[in-house]
């Protein structure tokens, strides 16, 4: 039994390398599931659209404490 186990580990060893490494790679490419040309438009269009309101956020509140820090330290 000791002698079973011994050899899984010598077998286990030689897939470590570089040639382990490729063979597990094609199997995780061979598990891959690719969306649809729908799918990847719709996150697109999600993604873009939460950019636009992002900036647009970001730029207002810019805005604000630029005049903020204008009307604190400036007003004379």
């Amino acid at each position: 039994m000791a002698s079973n186990v011994e050899m899984k580990d010598k077998s286990r060893a030689t897939d470590r390398g570089l040639i382990g490494f490729f063979k597990g790679l094609k199997a995780e490419f061979k598990r891959f599931t690719w969306p649809t040309k729908e799918d990847v438009k719709k996150s697109t269009i999600a993604v873009l659209v939460f950019c636009a309101i992002f900036v647009a956020i970001t730029g207002l509140m810019d805005k604000g404490f630029a005049s903020l820090f204008n009307w604190v330290f400036l007003n004379k």
